[in-house]
């Protein structure tokens, strides 16, 4: 799961715009934090444009803004997009961060064309975390299927952070203690899991957020990543240190500790802050531009603009 902003409604760009957007986007002489302006900006575009950009991303040398790239695509749930995202989940030369996302993306876009893909990588990747990705798409998609054509706008109006979750949450009436159980139970699979933990998310309570920090614990990167997400989608406080060690941890996997990152930029207390100045200078570049990134849009934030370019007039285009 990428996703440093929530998803935002189509705009209207004009082509000057578009042009500056997908520029600016692979231009690797830019900083980090504004390649991901263009990205979160392009991925409320249509058109062959901005998913030709968003492609070309995904195979950056910057393994953070490639696996945005992916997420993003997936997010847009563009159909045009699946060779590339294929081809991306074929390449074990990527980071698995990035094939991960690529896997994401094809559960999220949600067809039945996508399941032998996914079975391939499910069975060959050789990246645990890119195979739990595999098996979460996979289950996605046959959740689809089975509940019929309108389900998939179910799910995405399920989330009331308007994100296309890889998994729906669990939709019995289950208690908060009952979800928690089915979180932290290694034994589970790898969906119900998933679905406890976006229950608990939509729930949103004291006790819920309690029950999804415990869940930092767990033994899947995937997993663990997940819930970073998760608490910084929720931006409760109560989780600031545990997802503070999640980030001082240089032995944790680089996509929990990026997405504890984010997390804490959502946070934005004022020692979120001060971990992430610190660990901005982190030898992991996955976890340095991650805190990159937040600040930025923290700074952003504090003078009352949008990170993204969605408000600002179009620059004028050097000829």
């Amino acid at each position: 799961m990428g996703s440093l902003d929530n998803m935002t409604k189509p705009f209207e760009s004009s082509p000057d715009m578009e042009k500056f957007l997908c520029e600016r986007l692979l231009d690797p002489t830019q900083p980090i934090s504004e390649r991901f302006r263009a990205l979160f900006s392009l991925r409320n575009l249509k058109g062959p444009g901005p998913r030709n950009a968003l492609i070309s991303a995904t195979k950056d040398s910057s393994n953070l803004l490639a696996h945005e790239a992916a997420f993003a695509l997936g997010q847009m749930q563009d159909i045009e997009a699946i060779p590339a995202l294929e081809a991306v989940l074929n390449d074990f030369s990527l980071h698995p961060i990035v094939r991960h996302e690529a896997a994401e993306a094809l559960g999220a876009i949600g067809l039945d064309g996508n399941i032998p893909m996914l079975k391939n990588s499910l069975v060959l990747d050789p990246a645990e975390e890119v195979r739990e990705t595999c098996e979460l798409a996979l289950k996605r998609i046959e959740e689809l299927k089975t509940s019929g054509d309108d389900n998939e706008s179910s799910v995405v109006e399920k989330s009331p952070f308007m994100s296309v979750d890889p998994a729906a949450p669990t939709s019995s009436c289950s208690s908060v203690d009952e979800l928690r159980e089915v979180l932290l139970d290694e034994a589970k699979g790898m969906y119900e899991r998933y679905a406890a933990l976006f229950a608990l998310r939509n729930n949103g309570g004291d006790e819920a957020v309690s029950a999804i920090v415990d869940s930092l614990g767990a033994k899947s990167a995937l997993l663990k990543h997940e819930v970073a997400y998760v608490l910084g989608q929720l931006q409760n406080k109560a989780a600031s240190a545990a997802l503070s060690n999640i980030l001082g941890d240089a032995n944790e996997h680089p996509m929990v500790r990026h997405e504890a990152a984010e997390a804490l930029g959502s946070i934005a207390d004022d020692h979120s802050v001060a971990l992430l100045e610190e660990f901005a200078r982190d030898p992991e570049p996955i976890v340095s531009q991650s805190c990159e990134v937040a600040l930025s849009m923290l700074e952003y934030e504090r003078l009352g603009k949008s990170f993204e370019y969605l408000f600002m007039q179009a620059p004028v285009m050097q000829v």
